[in-house]
């Protein structure tokens, strides 16, 4: 049932129609502009007839319209990464069974490879948004569960898209929790993640517009992302200054970012109250580092089948090094193997898959413990590694100390079966071989015997980024398939490295 309007209604009147809602340098809309706006293209996406809306685009305002508008239309919408290939991109919409394209592309048809036997033609604009609309034919509709308003596509460790479906009503519930949580009233906050990130979309944009706050919308050159494997520091840092944020959220990656930044000088602007990093683990000397440098951060924890985030820590409640307290919204509980269980927050499904549909609980694959409502994860059940001598070792928990420095950029802890460890790493150009391996000695002094890391190999940045998920994490299995031969080297020195000691 439409309801996105008639929320954004009671959040107008609740603080002030002519608050604005979303903002960019192109233009700006208060809350009832944005209701208008929302109306008119949600009227015209429900003229089309279709079945399914992707939406493939880069952050803009436009972004946010279509998306709530496809839930007043009471159509699935489809968020494609920008880092998918398009051969992923043709895997999603034949999964999905999307018959309809909006993207920023105006030749968007040249530049995809479409599924078998279907054709990519354009629409006739019916609205004045700046995406272009496009209708694909000879697409069957996809197989997925009741009231599925969300299908956010996760590249998983093997590079197949397996897409997640959610009900608008538990991503809303989700963003209503981080609302309640964090307390901040009417917040100012700059998207810096892709929208198409579920954590971004949700807790950057829905959490954020029910707070009656300003949602700031910045391109991607605005805020220095430079394609899938750059980031111009100075660019993002000039964004954060200008835009005078209350909020941000961060993948680890930027967090490190930044932090080296202040560590040059740079001193994040007075306005910031609260500034989350999910998307993978965060050593506590990290946060702490942050701390000191007047960033107020906090680390939660979520996955796309819990609707992005599970627990958070906030100002109220804070627990550096733990993945925060347990949202109101949703039960955690610890299985006996250690793995962490959540009720209360399932997604409907995967597309496609109808065994999956309706779970009650979610497994997600993490080791964590629980203490007083406060969940720590410390990896993933399928990364443990066991050594040769059978001491099981959590490669998150090495990869957090070694990455606890702005030194390297990318981590990945490798030895299953081995008798110690190795490691891909990649670093800024200004960071050379000798200070990788002082740091990686350093740290392999705070670690038990088992743990250290044995030898390692330097990888140029943007040979490890396209193996990164928006979130920030490293497609393991990826990873060990493309750079095997390097690896096998690794093992082979690790070895003769722990025979001659």
């Amino acid at each position: 049932m439409p309801v996105i309007n008639a929320q954004l209604a009671w959040i107008a009147e609740r603080f002030n129609p002519e608050h604005p809602a979303l903002l960019s340098s192109a233009r700006q809309l208060c809350y009832a502009e944005l209701i208008a706006e929302v109306r008119q293209y949600s009227e015209w996406l429900a003229g089309l007839n279709g079945r399914v809306v992707a939406l493939h685009a880069e952050n803009s305002i436009d972004w946010v319209i279509a998306d709530l508008a496809c839930q007043e239309a009471g159509l699935p919408c489809v968020p494609l990464p920008a880092f998918f290939s398009p051969q992923q991109i043709a895997q999603c919409l034949l999964h999905s069974g999307a018959d309809i394209v909006l993207s920023d592309q105006p030749a968007l048809a040249e530049q995809w490879v479409s599924a078998e036997g279907t054709a990519i033609y354009p629409l006739a604009k019916g609205h004045r948004c700046s995406l272009y609309g496009y209708r694909l034919s000879g697409t069957t509709a996809g197989l997925m569960p009741e009231q599925t308003g969300k299908i956010t596509f996760t590249s998983g460790s093997t590079g197949n898209p397996k897409g997640v479906c959610l009900a608008n009503e538990h991503q809303w519930r989700v963003a209503q929790s981080l609302a309640q949580v964090i307390g901040c009233e009417q917040p100012r906050h700059l998207c810096l993640l892709p929208l198409s990130t579920l954590l971004e979309n949700l807790a950057g944009v829905y959490s954020p517009l029910l707070c009656g706050g300003t949602v700031v919308i910045a391109s991607d050159a605005e805020r220095g992302m430079l394609g899938s494997s750059g980031l111009d520091q100075q660019a993002l840092l000039a964004c954060i200054d200008q835009t005078e944020p209350n909020t941000l959220i961060l993948i680890p990656q930027l967090l490190t970012a930044l932090v080296a930044a202040c560590q040059r000088g740079w001193r994040p602007p007075a306005s910031l109250q609260f500034v989350a990093v999910g998307g993978g683990v965060v050593s506590i000397d990290l946060l702490q580092q942050a701390d000191r440098y007047g960033l107020p951060v906090f680390q939660g924890y979520g996955l796309s089948e819990c609707g992005s985030v599970v627990a958070l820590n906030t100002a109220n409640h804070n627990r550096p090094g733990q993945a925060g307290q347990v949202l109101p919204h949703c039960t955690v509980a610890i299985a006996d193997d250690s793995e962490v269980v959540v009720s209360g927050a399932s997604h409907l499904g995967y597309v496609g898959v109808p065994e999956s549909w309706y779970p009650q609980k979610v497994y997600t694959g993490d080791i964590g413990t629980l203490d007083d409502g406060f969940l720590r994860i410390s990896g993933r059940k399928k990364n443990v590694l066991i050594t040769s001598y059978g001491r099981n070792v959590s490669p998150e928990w090495v990869e957090s100390a070694l990455l606890s420095k702005p030194m390297l950029s990318q981590c990945l802890v490798l030895g299953d079966g081995k008798p110690a460890l190795c490691a891909l790493v990649s670093a800024p150009a200004s960071i050379d071989a000798r200070m990788i391996g002082g740091w990686i000695q350093h740290i392999n002094t705070k670690l038990p015997d088992y743990a250290r890391v044995g030898s390692w190999a330097r990888l140029d940045e943007a040979e490890l980024k396209p193996f990164v998920t928006a979130n920030g994490r490293l497609q393991r299995q990826q990873i060990e398939s493309a750079f095997a031969a390097v690896i096998g080297q690794l093992t082979a020195s690790s070895q003769a490295l722990n025979i001659a000691n």
